[in-house]
């Protein structure tokens, strides 16, 4: 008798829920071969109309000396979203940095924050 065995995402040396969900796409960092290292990042995903690409905001506060005051600034930046995560536009997200993707994707989506 074959038993079939249910691959097991890897570790990706982060302390991230895993996905439940299985995929076959090389630049996944949990079942492909793309590793992930540098800045990790929390944000809100604003678009998810590319394919297997989302844009990613979060803001932070800046402070300006001159007015001895703080201003609000955006920063936003496109991760590739493997097809076991899937995160979908207002969802909270958590990115990871990774080698060069394309042109403009460095970063990687590695968790979903699901309420």
């Amino acid at each position: 008798m074959v038993t079939k065995t249910i691959p097991q995402p890897k570790n990706i040396g982060i302390k991230v829920v895993p996905p439940k969900d299985t995929c076959d796409d090389p630049k996944c960092p949990f079942h492909g071969s793309l590793s992930v290292r540098g800045k990790i990042f929390s944000g809100t995903v604003t678009s998810d109309k590319m394919h297997k690409t989302v844009k990613v905001e979060w803001e932070r506060r800046v402070y300006v000396p001159k007015y001895e005051r703080y201003r609000k600034e955006k920063s936003r930046v496109t991760a590739h979203n493997p097809p076991c995560i899937s995160a979908k536009q207002g969802e909270e997200v958590k990115v990871m940095e990774t080698r060069k993707l394309s042109k403009t994707k460095t970063f990687c989506v590695i968790e979903v924050k699901r309420a």
